[in-house]
């Protein structure tokens, strides 16, 4: 009987468990922890982005795996977990963007943005026939002249970091964020750290191809996405590649 109760609980997304758990928001999240790593790092320059983009197969064209996306000309996301929920949420980010600049001429902040996805993914942890979205995202962008890096959860709450981990290994590579991250880091050593947090799970070293990066400038307030040859030597700067 009990086994039936705990299984009724485990299916049912708007049904609490007698603990006050929602079972299928705790299995979105083990789904963004099965997938590759993200990290953000904000610097008083600005906000880096960086993903593990390993392929699973030689034959799959690099250009098709994105994990980082352009939302405006000052917001970027990374993700991790579920690729294709990830992809329906970088839309709404993009629309909201979009609806912004033509309804108040100005582009939209980095917090209400983040909030407008946390909003249309909490509705999903409440409506009978629907399931959680499986990722999670780092929201970085320039507000106001200030950066901003946020987190989304499955759950639909937002958290706003200094330097955070999503996906694969986030234990150990916040473990290593938390050891080395400063205050006074400018852009170019957030992306030294971005890199070399990524690389600490990664016995077998970082490949140009395998790793995307993107900054956002304080100054120019530009999303840039660091081409693979920038990355490459950033890797052999820092000794950070794989063993020929």
């Amino acid at each position: 009987m009990q086994g039936n109760e705990q299984q009724a609980y485990d299916r049912g997304i708007t049904i609490f468990s007698p603990d006050g758990r929602l079972y299928q928001v705790e299995y979105a999240r083990e789904a963004v922890k099965r997938g590759t790593a993200s990290v953000g790092v904000r610097t008083a320059d600005g906000v880096v982005l960086a993903a593990d983009r390993r392929a699973r197969s030689p034959l799959i064209e690099r250009d098709s795996i994105e994990k980082i996306h352009e939302i405006d000309d000052h917001v970027g996301i990374a993700s991790a977990g579920h690729v294709a929920d990830a992809r329906q949420l970088i839309d709404v980010a993009r629309r909201q963007a979009q609806v912004n600049r033509l309804r108040y001429d100005e582009p939209a902040s980095v917090e209400s943005l983040t909030k407008e996805i946390t909003d249309y993914i909490q509705q999903y942890t409440q409506t009978g026939g629907a399931r959680p979205f499986g990722v999670a995202l780092l929201v970085g962008g320039i507000e106001n002249g200030e950066p901003r890096l946020f987190e989304t959860d499955p759950s639909g709450t937002p958290y706003e970091w200094q330097a955070v981990a999503i996906g694969g290994s986030r234990e150990d590579i916040q473990t290593y964020l938390e050891e080395e991250y400063t205050d006074e880091m400018d852009l170019e050593a957030g992306v030294e750290l971005a890199l070399r947090s990524l690389a600490s799970v990664n016995d077998d070293g970082l490949d140009a191809t395998g790793v995307d990066i993107a900054t956002i400038d304080v100054e120019t307030e530009q999303f840039t996405k660091l081409e693979e040859d920038d990355i490459a030597d950033r890797l052999a700067e820092f000794e950070l590649g794989g063993e020929e």
